[in-house]
Protein backbone atom coordinates (compact mmCIF):
# COMPACT_ATOMS: atom_id res chain seq x y z
CA UNK A 1 0.00 0.00 0.00
CA UNK A 2 1.15 3.37 -0.90
CA UNK A 3 2.67 5.43 2.18
CA UNK A 4 1.48 8.92 1.56
CA UNK A 5 3.34 10.67 3.66
CA UNK A 6 6.37 9.35 2.12
CA UNK A 7 4.86 9.92 -1.35
CA UNK A 8 5.10 13.59 -0.50
CA UNK A 9 8.16 13.77 0.83
CA UNK A 10 9.73 12.01 -2.43
CA UNK A 11 8.13 13.95 -4.30
CA UNK A 12 9.72 17.02 -2.24
CA UNK A 13 6.05 18.66 -1.66
CA UNK A 14 6.84 18.52 2.29
CA UNK A 15 6.57 22.42 1.81
CA UNK A 16 3.14 22.25 -0.54
CA UNK A 17 -0.14 23.21 1.23
CA UNK A 18 -3.08 21.95 3.04
CA UNK A 19 -4.91 19.38 0.61
CA UNK A 20 -8.61 19.40 1.57
CA UNK A 21 -10.64 16.33 0.99
CA UNK A 22 -14.57 16.62 1.07
CA UNK A 23 -17.05 14.56 0.83
CA UNK A 24 -20.34 16.18 -0.38
CA UNK A 25 -23.97 14.82 0.67
CA UNK A 26 -26.90 16.00 -0.14
CA UNK A 27 -27.58 17.59 3.58
CA UNK A 28 -24.52 16.60 5.16
CA UNK A 29 -20.95 17.50 4.57
CA UNK A 30 -17.71 15.85 5.60
CA UNK A 31 -14.58 17.60 5.42
CA UNK A 32 -10.87 16.66 6.21
CA UNK A 33 -7.47 18.20 5.74
CA UNK A 34 -4.11 16.66 4.65
CA UNK A 35 -0.89 17.70 5.99
CA UNK A 36 2.26 16.19 5.08
CA UNK A 37 0.48 12.91 5.09
CA UNK A 38 -1.23 13.28 8.26
CA UNK A 39 -5.08 13.64 8.40
CA UNK A 40 -6.05 17.08 10.40
CA UNK A 41 -9.65 17.24 12.03
CA UNK A 42 -12.35 15.78 10.71
CA UNK A 43 -15.56 17.25 10.93
CA UNK A 44 -19.36 16.97 10.09
CA UNK A 45 -21.42 19.76 9.46
CA UNK A 46 -25.51 20.06 8.42
CA UNK A 47 -27.19 22.04 6.34
CA UNK A 48 -30.40 21.93 4.28
CA UNK A 49 -28.53 21.41 0.44
CA UNK A 50 -25.17 20.49 -0.64
CA UNK A 51 -24.13 24.18 -1.57
CA UNK A 52 -24.63 25.38 1.75
CA UNK A 53 -23.55 22.16 3.23
CA UNK A 54 -20.43 22.34 1.32
CA UNK A 55 -19.45 26.15 1.95
CA UNK A 56 -20.83 26.21 5.35
CA UNK A 57 -18.44 23.04 6.26
CA UNK A 58 -15.23 24.88 4.41
CA UNK A 59 -15.95 27.88 6.20
CA UNK A 60 -16.17 26.47 9.09
CA UNK A 61 -13.01 24.15 8.63
CA UNK A 62 -10.92 26.82 7.88
CA UNK A 63 -12.22 29.03 10.76
CA UNK A 64 -12.08 26.47 13.26
CA UNK A 65 -7.86 25.03 12.16
CA UNK A 66 -7.11 28.77 11.90
CA UNK A 67 -6.47 28.30 8.49
CA UNK A 68 -5.75 31.08 5.31
CA UNK A 69 -6.79 30.20 2.07
CA UNK A 70 -3.93 30.67 0.92
CA UNK A 71 -2.19 27.99 3.56
CA UNK A 72 -4.51 25.66 0.94
CA UNK A 73 -3.06 23.88 -2.33
CA UNK A 74 -5.69 22.08 -3.33
CA UNK A 75 -9.38 21.12 -2.58
CA UNK A 76 -10.46 17.72 -3.78
CA UNK A 77 -14.62 17.02 -4.14
CA UNK A 78 -16.91 13.57 -4.16
CA UNK A 79 -20.20 12.42 -2.73
CA UNK A 80 -23.46 12.62 -4.44
CA UNK A 81 -23.98 16.24 -3.68
CA UNK A 82 -20.29 17.49 -5.55
CA UNK A 83 -22.40 17.53 -8.56
CA UNK A 84 -23.98 20.61 -7.90
CA UNK A 85 -20.93 21.91 -7.59
CA UNK A 86 -19.59 23.76 -10.72
CA UNK A 87 -16.83 26.34 -9.80
CA UNK A 88 -14.10 26.28 -7.81
CA UNK A 89 -14.43 26.27 -3.80
CA UNK A 90 -13.77 30.02 -3.14
CA UNK A 91 -11.35 30.51 -6.04
CA UNK A 92 -8.74 27.57 -4.88
CA UNK A 93 -7.67 24.82 -7.70
CA UNK A 94 -10.36 22.36 -7.19
CA UNK A 95 -10.96 19.09 -8.54
CA UNK A 96 -13.46 15.98 -8.26
CA UNK A 97 -12.49 12.29 -7.37
CA UNK A 98 -14.29 9.54 -7.84
CA UNK A 99 -15.95 8.68 -5.22
CA UNK A 100 -15.43 4.57 -5.55
CA UNK A 101 -12.10 5.18 -5.84
CA UNK A 102 -11.95 7.96 -3.04
CA UNK A 103 -13.97 4.79 -0.90
CA UNK A 104 -11.09 2.67 -1.90
CA UNK A 105 -8.07 5.14 -0.96
CA UNK A 106 -9.40 6.34 2.04
CA UNK A 107 -10.55 3.09 3.43
CA UNK A 108 -7.12 1.59 2.43
CA UNK A 109 -4.77 4.72 4.56
CA UNK A 110 -6.82 4.33 7.27
CA UNK A 111 -6.76 0.08 7.63
CA UNK A 112 -3.34 -0.82 6.54
CA UNK A 113 -4.96 -2.92 4.51
CA UNK A 114 -4.56 -3.41 0.49
CA UNK A 115 -6.42 -6.50 -0.38
CA UNK A 116 -10.25 -5.80 0.90
CA UNK A 117 -13.96 -5.22 0.21
CA UNK A 118 -14.58 -1.62 1.22
CA UNK A 119 -17.93 -1.52 2.24
CA UNK A 120 -19.62 1.82 2.14
CA UNK A 121 -22.27 2.06 4.63
CA UNK A 122 -24.24 5.17 3.86
CA UNK A 123 -28.18 5.64 2.62
CA UNK A 124 -27.42 2.25 0.81
CA UNK A 125 -24.56 0.51 0.71
CA UNK A 126 -21.71 -0.15 -2.45
CA UNK A 127 -19.10 -2.17 -2.47
CA UNK A 128 -15.76 -1.56 -3.75
CA UNK A 129 -12.80 -4.12 -4.02
CA UNK A 130 -8.88 -3.11 -4.07
CA UNK A 131 -6.42 -5.56 -4.73
CA UNK A 132 -3.21 -3.51 -4.63
CA UNK A 133 -3.51 -0.65 -6.94
CA UNK A 134 -6.59 -2.18 -8.53
CA UNK A 135 -9.86 -0.19 -7.49
CA UNK A 136 -13.17 -1.19 -8.70
CA UNK A 137 -16.67 -0.87 -7.76
CA UNK A 138 -18.09 -3.94 -7.96
CA UNK A 139 -21.93 -3.57 -7.03
CA UNK A 140 -24.27 -2.92 -4.24
CA UNK A 141 -27.70 -3.43 -2.42
CA UNK A 142 -30.12 -0.61 -1.62
CA UNK A 143 -30.35 -1.72 2.07
CA UNK A 144 -28.27 0.80 4.44
CA UNK A 145 -28.86 3.96 6.61
CA UNK A 146 -31.78 5.53 3.95
CA UNK A 147 -33.43 2.09 4.88
CA UNK A 148 -33.23 2.65 8.64
CA UNK A 149 -34.73 5.79 8.88
CA UNK A 150 -37.69 4.95 6.52
CA UNK A 151 -38.85 1.75 8.40
CA UNK A 152 -38.12 3.48 11.68
CA UNK A 153 -40.15 6.33 10.77
CA UNK A 154 -43.15 4.01 9.38
CA UNK A 155 -42.91 1.77 12.94
CA UNK A 156 -41.59 3.89 15.53
CA UNK A 157 -42.27 7.80 14.38
CA UNK A 158 -38.87 8.55 14.30
CA UNK A 159 -35.57 8.98 11.77
CA UNK A 160 -33.46 9.69 14.07
CA UNK A 161 -30.36 7.47 13.83
CA UNK A 162 -29.15 8.53 17.47
CA UNK A 163 -32.71 8.19 19.14
CA UNK A 164 -33.25 4.74 17.00
CA UNK A 165 -29.96 3.44 18.50
CA UNK A 166 -30.37 4.32 22.37
CA UNK A 167 -33.74 2.68 22.25
CA UNK A 168 -32.08 -0.34 20.83
CA UNK A 169 -29.97 -0.72 23.65
CA UNK A 170 -33.12 -1.85 25.68
CA UNK A 171 -34.39 -4.02 23.08
CA UNK A 172 -33.76 -8.04 23.14
CA UNK A 173 -33.22 -8.94 19.19
CA UNK A 174 -34.24 -12.82 19.90
CA UNK A 175 -37.85 -11.87 20.41
CA UNK A 176 -37.79 -10.17 16.93
CA UNK A 177 -35.67 -12.50 14.80
CA UNK A 178 -36.21 -16.70 14.33
CA UNK A 179 -32.55 -18.51 15.09
CA UNK A 180 -31.96 -21.93 14.03
CA UNK A 181 -32.00 -23.22 17.37
CA UNK A 182 -36.31 -21.45 17.40
CA UNK A 183 -36.59 -24.54 14.49
CA UNK A 184 -34.32 -27.33 15.08
CA UNK A 185 -33.79 -29.22 18.03
CA UNK A 186 -29.76 -29.64 16.82
CA UNK A 187 -27.45 -27.13 14.73
CA UNK A 188 -27.78 -27.55 10.78
CA UNK A 189 -24.16 -27.99 8.95
CA UNK A 190 -22.38 -25.15 9.11
CA UNK A 191 -24.74 -23.10 10.57
CA UNK A 192 -24.88 -22.82 14.43
CA UNK A 193 -28.23 -22.84 17.04
CA UNK A 194 -27.51 -19.10 17.49
CA UNK A 195 -27.62 -18.20 13.70
CA UNK A 196 -30.24 -15.78 12.43
CA UNK A 197 -32.75 -18.47 10.29
CA UNK A 198 -35.12 -15.63 9.99
CA UNK A 199 -34.74 -12.20 10.23
CA UNK A 200 -38.22 -10.61 11.68
CA UNK A 201 -39.44 -13.88 11.50
CA UNK A 202 -40.27 -14.38 15.40
CA UNK A 203 -41.58 -10.82 15.71
CA UNK A 204 -45.09 -10.62 17.46
CA UNK A 205 -47.66 -8.04 16.69
CA UNK A 206 -47.08 -6.41 20.21
CA UNK A 207 -43.19 -6.29 20.23
CA UNK A 208 -41.91 -3.41 22.37
CA UNK A 209 -40.40 -0.41 20.51
CA UNK A 210 -36.79 -1.52 21.96
CA UNK A 211 -37.41 -4.61 20.09
CA UNK A 212 -38.56 -3.41 17.03
CA UNK A 213 -35.46 -0.85 17.06
CA UNK A 214 -33.23 -3.44 17.92
CA UNK A 215 -34.45 -6.01 14.86
CA UNK A 216 -34.86 -3.01 12.01
CA UNK A 217 -30.89 -2.00 13.10
CA UNK A 218 -29.36 -6.28 13.03
CA UNK A 219 -31.51 -6.45 9.55
CA UNK A 220 -29.57 -3.78 7.70
CA UNK A 221 -26.45 -4.34 9.60
CA UNK A 222 -26.81 -8.65 8.97
CA UNK A 223 -27.84 -7.64 5.58
CA UNK A 224 -25.08 -5.31 4.98
CA UNK A 225 -22.23 -7.57 6.45
CA UNK A 226 -23.71 -10.84 4.53
CA UNK A 227 -23.72 -9.16 1.62
CA UNK A 228 -20.39 -8.21 1.63
CA UNK A 229 -19.38 -11.59 2.17
CA UNK A 230 -21.10 -13.16 -0.34
CA UNK A 231 -19.44 -10.43 -2.81
CA UNK A 232 -16.03 -11.88 -2.36
CA UNK A 233 -17.21 -15.65 -3.22
CA UNK A 234 -14.45 -17.03 -5.82
CA UNK A 235 -11.63 -14.44 -4.92
CA UNK A 236 -9.51 -15.10 -1.38
CA UNK A 237 -10.15 -11.64 0.21
CA UNK A 238 -11.55 -12.02 3.51
CA UNK A 239 -10.92 -8.63 4.82
CA UNK A 240 -13.84 -6.43 4.42
CA UNK A 241 -13.21 -2.79 6.03
CA UNK A 242 -16.94 -0.98 6.75
CA UNK A 243 -17.01 2.95 6.42
CA UNK A 244 -19.80 5.55 6.02
CA UNK A 245 -21.83 6.63 9.30
CA UNK A 246 -23.11 3.25 10.26
CA UNK A 247 -20.23 2.20 11.69
CA UNK A 248 -21.08 4.27 14.31
CA UNK A 249 -23.32 2.28 15.45
CA UNK A 250 -22.39 0.30 18.81
CA UNK A 251 -24.86 -2.70 17.69
CA UNK A 252 -21.94 -3.03 15.06
CA UNK A 253 -19.99 -5.02 18.20
CA UNK A 254 -23.26 -7.28 18.58
CA UNK A 255 -24.16 -8.14 14.54
CA UNK A 256 -20.69 -8.43 12.67
CA UNK A 257 -18.41 -10.48 14.97
CA UNK A 258 -21.03 -13.51 14.47
CA UNK A 259 -20.67 -13.19 11.21
CA UNK A 260 -16.88 -13.25 11.28
CA UNK A 261 -17.27 -16.90 12.93
CA UNK A 262 -19.50 -18.25 10.83
CA UNK A 263 -18.08 -16.93 7.59
CA UNK A 264 -14.17 -17.33 9.01
CA UNK A 265 -13.75 -13.30 7.65
CA UNK A 266 -12.76 -10.02 9.37
CA UNK A 267 -15.10 -6.76 9.51
CA UNK A 268 -12.85 -4.24 10.09
CA UNK A 269 -14.23 -0.52 11.31
CA UNK A 270 -10.76 1.64 11.02
CA UNK A 271 -10.73 4.74 12.97
CA UNK A 272 -12.25 8.02 10.96
CA UNK A 273 -14.53 5.27 8.97
CA UNK A 274 -16.69 7.54 8.40
CA UNK A 275 -14.59 10.34 7.08
CA UNK A 276 -12.81 7.51 4.90
CA UNK A 277 -13.94 8.98 1.74
CA UNK A 278 -13.60 12.29 2.16
CA UNK A 279 -9.52 11.50 3.32
CA UNK A 280 -9.44 9.44 0.20
CA UNK A 281 -10.41 12.23 -2.46
CA UNK A 282 -7.87 14.18 -0.85
CA UNK A 283 -5.47 11.15 -1.35
CA UNK A 284 -6.36 11.01 -4.90
CA UNK A 285 -4.66 14.17 -5.35
CA UNK A 286 -1.32 13.01 -4.61
CA UNK A 287 -1.60 9.37 -6.47
CA UNK A 288 -1.45 10.44 -10.14
CA UNK A 289 -3.09 6.76 -11.27
CA UNK A 290 -6.01 8.28 -10.37
CA UNK A 291 -7.03 11.38 -12.38
CA UNK A 292 -9.38 13.67 -11.38
CA UNK A 293 -11.46 16.31 -13.05
CA UNK A 294 -10.50 20.47 -12.52
CA UNK A 295 -13.38 22.74 -12.44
Amino acid sequence: MPNFANIIQNESLSSMGMVIGIDVGISTTKIIGINNGNVVSPMRVKATDPVTSLYGAFGKYLYDNKIQLNDVEHVMLTGVGSAYINKPVYGLPTSKADEFVADGLGARHESGKDRIIVVSMGTGTSLVRCDGDNIEHIGGIGIGGGTLQGLARLLLKTDDIRTLSEMAVMGNVSNINLRIGDISAKPLPGLPMSAVASLFGNAKSDASREDLAIGLIWMVLQSVGQSAVLASIGSNIREYVMIGNLTLLPQCRMVFPPIEKLYGVKLIIPDNSEFCTAIGAALCYFDAKFKSKSL
